[in-house]
């Protein structure tokens, strides 16, 4: 995979082993229910999961970021009513 082919979000799932599954799948949950997440919080903890993903599976960097990235931000726009997110890194 580390051709420089693009990995189709088919391939992702299927280099993504149960804990980037687990992983994805906690934040997720955390994004939507947790009563206490503010923004910021949020937000790192989306960066976190793209960086611990990365390390996992280098090689789905690019679909991770154009596939499941976008679906984490989604849904930290919906939770707080939002159209965009705050560029550049979160303190």
């Amino acid at each position: 995979m580390s051709d420089g082919a693009e990995v189709t979000t088919d391939e992702f799932r299927s280099l993504a082993d149960a804990r980037c599954e687990v992983m994805l799948d906690v934040t997720r949950k955390t994004l939507r229910e947790d009563p206490d997440l503010r923004l910021c919080e949020g937000l790192r903890l989306i960066e976190a999961t793209r960086k611990a993903v990365n390390r996992l599976v280098p090689d789905a960097a690019d679909i991770f970021e154009s596939t499941e990235l976008l679906e984490l931000r989604g849904i930290l726009m919906e939770r707080f009513g939002l159209t965009e997110l705050p560029p550049g890194p979160v303190n």
